[in-house]
């Protein structure tokens, strides 16, 4: 379950004729005038379990946690680039957001924060979900009403070591994405737009470490953005049938990006090298557990599968390694 919050250690383009023209540069926009919201939720919240999943990695140009217990997060919004900084003070959330995108941030705040997520059928049946449902009750389902930010780094994590895509996502928004807006340094970017995604020349997914099958999977997604996107308002069922309908989209991609988008509670990610064994120890004491043997495990969880999953991986209990970590390739040096 490559790139998820979790306390442990996650066509192909040919261009001829020398180097692409890279999309104009956008100058670094200056601190503007801040919007702002208050925000005081209903019940407790736990800001790093929930803004946790969004952050792809400790260098992710796109999130940020700062000394003052702040978090940043850049995103490219229906109404255009935005940053945006969320910080708890006496039980409320305030929030600061800059950029064209401001706005959208702001009005979408309560939902990234869990305000949507209902747990009230939720009920533990294990005792360790139940413990970790009482210590942890500040846990939420987020979600983010953006799909491709989060389709994109979870096509980057198929197949690979977490930190190969991380490293990917890192080198890609760096290079093509717009400097964020507000008062950040310049380390933190914006995602590229659909259209400069497409335009990335194929030397320059190899030189990120990015094989053709991925980087052929996010150029067909990139293509029809807009119908992707009209996922995050759909159910579950009908969202994951829209996303895989790209091919090099299958069930793993689709409920990774579909748990931040939609805030997808019952989106269990099947297919993921670690999460299997993960549910399999913690439940059963079965560190061989396959997908079939997870899904039976998680039945009686029915349609809140995916929360179970994530109290298991903040609970700790993980299986230990009896084997030597996964080589990460060096597709770059190829």
């Amino acid at each position: 379950m490559s790139g998820r919050f979790a306390p442990r250690p996650v066509i192909r383009t040919t261009v001829r004729g020398g180097d692409a023209a890279r999309p104009p540069a956008v100058p670094h926009q200056t601190a503007s005038t801040a919007r702002t919201r208050t925000w005081t939720p209903p019940g407790p919240l736990d800001l790093a379990l929930v803004l946790g999943p969004l952050r792809r990695g400790p260098a992710d140009p796109a999130f940020r946690t700062t000394p003052d217990g702040a978090f940043w997060r850049t995103c490219r919004t229906p109404a255009g680039p935005g940053t945006l900084r969320i910080a708890a003070r006496d039980g409320a959330v305030e929030a600061k957001a800059w950029g064209e995108g401001a706005d959208w941030l702001l009005t979408q705040l309560p939902p990234l924060l869990g305000s949507l997520d209902d747990p009230s059928t939720f009920v533990p049946r294990h005792r360790i979900v139940a413990e970790t449902w009482r210590r942890r009750p500040g846990l939420r389902l987020g979600r983010t009403g953006l799909v491709l930010e989060s389709l994109i780094p979870s096509i980057l994590e198929q197949k690979v070591t977490t930190d190969e895509a991380y490293r990917a996502w890192r080198l890609l928004l760096r290079k093509y994405g717009e400097p964020a807006p507000g008062p950040v340094d310049g380390r933190m970017h914006v995602m590229p737009s659909a259209r400069t995604w497409s335009l990335i020349p194929s030397w320059e997914w190899h030189r990120a470490g990015v094989d053709s099958k991925r980087s052929a999977t996010i150029l067909r997604a990139v293509r029809v953005a807009r119908r992707l996107e009209e996922a995050s308002k759909m159910s579950l069922d009908d969202a994951s049938a829209r996303l895989q309908l790209i091919p090099g989209i299958g069930p793993w991609t689709a409920a990774e990006t579909l748990q931040r988008s939609n805030g997808a509670a019952d989106a269990v990610s099947v297919g993921d090298y670690h999460l299997p064994s993960t549910v399999g120890y913690a439940l059963a004491g079965d560190r061989e557990a396959d997908d079939a043997a997870m899904l039976e495990l998680l039945a009686p969880y029915a349609g809140q599968r995916h929360r179970v999953a994530r109290l298991i991986l903040i609970s700790g209990q993980t299986p230990p390694r009896r084997a030597p970590r996964m080589t990460p390739r060096n597709i770059a040096a190829l």
